[in-house]
């Protein structure tokens, strides 16, 4: 049984609210990654072999987080933005083609499909805030001339929740390529590419994954994979690529083939260890303990006298991310009164953000609870 008291040190240091920014390694992946550099320094690459082992079982281990078709969907890419502009630039555009996003996403979902402008397509930014179906919302902006739907699973600033089923199966009906920005999900709840017909997903591993920044897992399903053009080029996109003798280089038929250059075996053995924990616990009860962390959460700020939801509290829509503002008050001095109680959290979105993980259920969230309405007080 895993002891989270001893995995995440962070526990003893205040209220850290903070995943959806950057999330906290369990001691399991800092340790790893102390193994691996002391490894280093005492051996160099001697042991190659045994981290290739490490990086396939890491394949094998995105693929059943995703419940991908197999290891061979999974890329390991540098961070999310990568896998969207292995996309944007490598699908085949034509003139009056255009492209569906919800708006406010984040600029890595945003900027690579506006640079698509050059090409004669439309980027049509629909507002998923104002309706009670943000889905319905999206797909009425597609026609006959959308090429790719690019949603955020989870909004970035209040934590909307989109239905990937859904849109998903009108773009497999409609033939639209189907991109999801899976970095506010991926690690906090379940995700079903084959469920969802999805495309192409990226997620960076330095979030609800519990990961560092620079590794990011990168799906691009089988019936679509040949239909990227390759932007990059390089030795370790190739099948057996450690046979530096061979004549020929072709791009492996694998999502290896996105992976042009050396890896960056040290981001991969933290993220081996952070998945590694979050499968043992299983995403099932993760996703359980996250969700209910948002509703105590929800129901709680929206107890509190002058504070306002962001959203209003949806079980359909629960994602771990909550938000809320006290109308009539600047943002940033609550913050600073928050960061005083030691509550660490974000101001997006001119809402405050909160964003606890599935290991602060129960007693820690309590405690933050309390000492956040101690501070929204102070304020009031």
């Amino acid at each position: 049984m895993i002891n989270l008291i001893e995995e995440f040190p962070v526990l003893q240091r205040g209220h850290y609210m903070n995943h959806a920014a950057m999330g906290p390694w369990p001691v399991r992946a800092a340790r790893a990654v102390q193994a691996f550099a002391q490894e280093n320094a005492e051996t160099g690459s001697e042991k190659y072999s045994l981290w290739l082992r490490r990086e396939t079982q890491l394949r094998d281990m995105l693929a059943s987080m995703l419940n991908a078709g197999s290891a061979d969907d999974i890329a390991l890419l540098k961070n999310t933005t990568e896998g969207i502009c292995t996309v944007a630039n490598g699908l085949q555009w034509r003139r009056g083609d255009n492209i569906v996003i919800p708006q406010g996403e984040f600029p890595s979902n945003r900027l690579p499909w506006l640079a698509l402008e050059r090409h004669g397509v439309e980027v049509r930014e629909v507002d998923v805030r104002s309706t009670a179906g943000p889905e319905q919302a999206l797909l009425e902006r597609m026609d006959a001339n959308t090429r790719l739907l690019s949603v955020s699973a989870v909004q970035w600033t209040d934590g909307l929740r989109l239905n990937l089923d859904l849109l998903g199966a009108a773009c497999k009906t409609n033939n639209v390529f189907f991109f999801v920005d899976a970095i506010q999900q991926l690690g906090a709840l379940q995700v079903d590419v084959q469920a969802c017909h999805i495309d192409f997903l990226a997620a960076d591993g330095h979030k609800w994954l519990l990961a560092p920044e620079g590794i990011a897992v990168f799906y691009c399903a089988p019936r679509v994979r040949e239909r990227l053009q390759l932007q990059q080029h390089g030795w370790h996109m190739v099948d057996d690529f450690l046979d530096f003798d061979r004549e020929q280089w072709p791009p492996s038929k694998s999502a290896l083939r996105f992976e042009a250059g050396s890896p960056n075996m040290l981001g991969q053995v933290a993220l081996h260890a952070s998945l590694e924990l979050l499968l043992e616990v299983g995403m099932a009860e993760v996703e359980a303990h996250v969700a209910d962390n948002s509703r105590v959460l929800s129901g709680a700020l929206d107890s509190f006298s002058g504070v306002e939801l962001a959203l209003p509290y949806d079980p359909g829509r629960v994602s771990g991310i909550v938000s809320f503002r006290l109308p009539g008050h600047e943002l940033a001095p609550v913050h600073q009164a928050l960061k005083r109680a030691g509550i660490v959290c974000a101001m997006r979105g001119k809402a405050i953000r909160l964003s606890p993980h599935f290991y602060q259920a129960g007693h820690p969230l309590q405690r933050m609870l309390a000492d956040l309405e101690a501070a929204i007080k102070s304020i009031l």
